[in-house]
């Protein structure tokens, strides 16, 4: 379990609906539990992401943009950028939180890549709007992209799972040429919700054809559709890709209830999914993500760590 006290200094402005507090109440809840100490179970903190390997992803122009932002230096150019948008404003932690989380991530895709953990969960984690050279939807960095990157430069074929309700587009557009990373995104049709990508005819290019995957579903899906999606196309592709290692984003916005969404998800979809991840026998990075109704995602992510 990634997490540290330290994650818990950083706050996105009062009036954004991302909410940092989440992974804290999660790791409360959990400890309470008695589910983070014992056997195979264990706790690490997140060391910020180098500058150096945040440039696998992220552009040192966009980087520099970022970190001047943070100390109140913006211009027309960190804007074209997305930064100071109405999603991803301008704060004073917005360069140092997202490096601390992003950490996170690349910790349990290290702690994995050793063999120290078969499973890492990062609930900080999940910034799968951010592009190379852009912030979007209260992302500012890529630690999901990233994590896939470094795991696949070690030579691990990745299997990139995205259930978070929006579509996974950084990620997707990080790898959409290439084989070495599978990604497949579940998420609410982009004809009604953000960011308006993720259409089922968005398949990858050249070597890339076919190993990108959108699953877009209507407003309203319910537990046994959604799981019917899934069952169609999740488990024959990868039994087919046999991946070496599965980076899944536990986005908790598909939920019913959430205020930026329209699905009806209970939390029974998200224990069916990981279950199944389980049968696979290979290493799991699971992130967080969305979720804007904080108790039910503090409480999908603790029932998924429990898991």
């Amino acid at each position: 379990f990634i997490h540290s006290s330290e994650l818990e200094r950083f706050s996105y402005p009062a009036d954004c609906p991302f909410n940092t507090d989440r992974a804290g109440q999660v790791r409360k809840v959990l400890n309470s539990m008695g589910l983070l100490s014992g056997p195979g179970r264990s706790e690490a903190a997140p060391v910020a992401a180098e500058r150096v390997v945040l440039k696998k992803f992220h552009s040192a122009r966009y980087l520099h943009a970022l970190r001047a932002a943070a100390k109140g230096r913006w211009d027309i150019e960190a804007l074209n950028m997305g930064i100071g948008t109405v999603d991803c404003p301008v704060f004073a932690g917005m360069y140092d939180y997202p490096a601390l989380a992003t950490g996170g991530t690349l910790t349990a895709a290290e702690l994995i890549l050793s063999g120290s953990a078969e499973l890492a969960f990062n609930p900080s984690g999940g910034f799968h709007h951010a592009g190379p050279e852009r912030a979007s939807g209260f992302c500012y960095i890529n630690d999901v992209a990233l994590a896939c990157i470094v795991l696949a430069e070690k030579g691990k074929r990745v299997l990139y799972l995205d259930v978070d309700v929006h579509h996974g587009d950084g990620v997707a557009y990080a790898f959409y040429d290439r084989s070495d990373v599978m990604t497949i995104s579940l998420h609410e049709s982009p004809k009604t919700l953000f960011p308006g990508t993720g259409f089922e005819d968005e398949i990858g290019t050249g070597p890339g054809e076919g190993y990108c995957v959108n699953v877009p579903l209507p407003v309203g899906t319910y537990d046994e559709a959604y799981l019917k999606a899934f069952n169609a196309v999740v488990p024959p592709l990868a039994g087919a890709y046999k991946p070496d290692v599965f980076v899944f984003e536990l986005g908790a916005d598909a939920l019913a209830g959430d205020p930026l969404a329209h699905l009806r998800l209970t939390n029974n979809v998200y224990v069916e999914i990981i279950n199944h991840l389980l049968t696979y026998d290979k290493p799991i990075l699971m992130t967080g993500g969305g979720g804007y109704n904080v108790d039910n995602t503090v409480r999908a992510w603790a029932l998924a760590w429990s898991i």
